[in-house]
């Protein structure tokens, strides 16, 4: 198998995982769900999307900056995940204090 074929299947990964996040965006109901819906697009459609870049590319220097990206948005899509739940909670928790 060579690195072209391993590079279209980590971006057909990639692809997927991005796209079911977003018909799980456009289909569920609720901030919660959606939210639950996107984690996985963020955190793994992307990165994929990035590892696919680099394995195609080759070994050298921007293979390395794409998997620095893919890591970046990992841990990016985790971060603000946790944030906006939180964000979401907490204005939840404020509309609740008004009534």
């Amino acid at each position: 198998m060579d690195r072209h074929t391993v590079a279209l299947v980590l971006l057909c990964a990639g692809t997927a995982a991005l796209l079911l996040s977003a018909v799980g965006l456009a289909v569920l109901p609720g901030p919660y769900l959606r939210l639950h819906a996107l984690s996985p697009g963020a955190t793994l459609g992307a990165p994929l999307v990035a590892l696919a870049l680099a394995v195609d590319t080759g070994p050298g220097r921007a293979a390395v900056k794409l998997l620095v990206i893919g890591l970046l948005l990992a841990a990016g899509g985790t971060v603000t995940t946790m944030a906006v739940g939180h964000a979401t909670a907490r204005a939840e928790t404020t509309q609740e204090g008004d009534r």
